[in-house]
């Protein structure tokens, strides 16, 4: 029994030795229990920090230059149209730096009816989803203010919200092009509204929408 008591007494020793009491602040590095010269590994690797020494490469600095013609992982984005929705003189920007075709018009329907739709609605009258379930109101798209609204300055709302944040930011979900895909099918819910049938009888009619 008295060796039970001992082997014990060591052990608890031992523990408190090696982990130290729980909340402790020690100023000494701990101890090595496992050192690296009677278990060899790579349990500890040296890792270079930006602006500091290294005694591997002959410039003896940690950080290395860029090879010769690297490029950025992200496209260089200095086209001010296409990237903040902002004309030359800082105005926000009517119509779109893209192309607007069929096929982009069906992309802007496929991110509209995904990001879009649950809060703003299928028409964009803002009787979205989120609406039964007390999110509030939302504005539609086909009030005057949003009509006359530049295409800019809703590219830079999908960008980063709305003033009051009750929308935020889907720049992490829409790539720039597809923003301006949806704002894109956002114009033609706010046509369809509106449309009467000299849009597609009339010359001039015909000529806005783009048809032959």
């Amino acid at each position: 029994m008295r060796n039970v008591y001992l082997v014990t007494a060591f052990v608890v020793v031992l523990a408190v030795s090696i982990l130290g009491f729980r909340g402790t602040k020690f100023t000494q590095p701990p101890m090595d229990v496992f050192p690296e010269w009677a278990f060899p590994g790579m349990k500890r690797q040296p890792k270079p920090r930006p602006q500091g020494e290294s005694n591997f490469f002959a410039d003896g600095r940690a950080d290395r230059p860029l090879p010769a013609g690297v490029v950025s992982r992200n496209p260089l984005r200095n086209d001010d149209a296409l990237y903040a929705g902002k004309a030359a003189d800082g105005s926000w920007v009517r119509g779109f730096p893209v192309s607007v075709d069929a096929t982009r018009m069906a992309r802007g329907k496929e991110r509209y009816t995904i990001y879009c739709s649950p809060c703003h609605g299928a028409v964009g009258d803002g009787n979205g989803i989120t609406k039964q379930y007390g999110m509030g109101a939302t504005p539609t798209y086909h009030d005057d203010r949003l009509r006359k609204m530049a295409e800019g300055e809703i590219f830079n709302t999908i960008t980063h919200g709305s003033p009051n944040k009750n929308m935020q930011s889907y720049a992490d979900k829409l790539f720039p092009e597809d923003r301006w895909a949806v704002i894109l099918y956002v114009r033609a819910l706010q046509r369809a509204q509106t449309g009467t049938t000299a849009d597609v009888t009339t010359d001039a009619g015909k000529q806005a929408l783009g048809l032959k």
